[in-house]
């Protein structure tokens, strides 16, 4: 169902299941070394609700939305979007993807802490000036 070029530059799949999928940005610079592993960028698709970590409670209504949530942090995330069908979250999510890695997504404005090496890093691999 996720078309992989369909994904923004330099996002790729992390963990494709039936009950979520996770994409992540540039994992070769993100690795631990360079940059923090938890500095990873990642979009997560999962059935839930607005206010719940992807790896929370499972216990959910049939007619739970799919969310697609950009995270840059553990603790860091652009508030959700919510689609009806998991065809539609993985659209919504490459979407995001490729709106990412053009630039168009305002990931200064998440952090109440900046971080200007990280967003440095991330101005160039996106294309920002």
């Amino acid at each position: 169902m996720l078309d992989e070029s369909a994904l923004g530059d330099g996002w790729e799949v992390w963990n494709a299941e039936e009950s979520r999928v996770i994409l992540a940005y540039r994992p070769d610079v993100f690795n631990g070394s360079d940059f923090p592993s938890p500095c990873l960028p990642t979009i997560y698709v999962t059935r839930g609700r607005r206010n719940r970590r992807p790896e929370g409670n499972r216990n959910l209504p049939p007619d739970a939305p799919w969310m697609v949530t950009l995270y840059l942090e553990p603790e860091v995330n652009r508030d959700p979007d919510a689609y009806d069908t998991i065809g539609d979250a993985i659209e919504g999510a490459e979407a995001l993807s490729r709106r990412f890695a053009a630039g168009e997504i305002d990931y200064r404005g998440l952090y109440q802490v900046p971080r200007e090496a990280y967003f440095e890093e991330l101005d160039e691999l996106t294309g920002r000036e």
